[in-house]
């Protein structure tokens, strides 16, 4: 299997954009910001900030732990971002049971969640690769 590959400068950084894992979070976080945009109500307001910034930082640091070009700083990276998608993960649950978001935008985000934590754990089980 092979190790964590990762750009030799920053002059390969927006290549993060290639990574399926990257495409997933971009769109976990658009799907984000325009479902509590079009579902604001003051009530909702703190916790749709938390869910948002939740969703902003796991490509946030995706792109960040990428554009390091290290294995060990991506890795690190990598498990902020899940961390942070466990987090909206939960926060959505909770704004689908105080009817803050309809059902079906809930089950989308979930679904979006579990596919971009499946990925963050599958590039957390491979080796890093020895530097060269």
């Amino acid at each position: 299997m092979p190790g964590l590959a990762m750009p030799s400068s920053c002059s390969g950084m927006h290549k993060y954009r290639s990574l399926a894992i990257w495409k997933r979070s971009h769109e976990l976080l658009l799907c984000t910001l325009r479902s509590t945009d079009a579902s604001y109500h003051p009530r909702s307001r703190s916790l749709f900030d938390q869910i948002r910034r939740a969703a902003i930082s796991v490509e946030a640091n995706l792109v960040e732990g990428y554009a390091l070009g290290t294995p060990l700083q991506f890795r690190r990276h990598l498990r902020i971002a899940c961390g942070s998608a466990a987090e909206a993960e939960c926060l959505i649950r909770a704004a689908g049971e105080l009817n803050y978001l309809a059902i079906d935008v809930v089950k989308r985000l979930e679904a979006l969640l579990d596919e971009v934590l499946a990925m963050l754990f599958g590039l957390l089980r491979k080796p890093i690769k020895a530097a060269s």
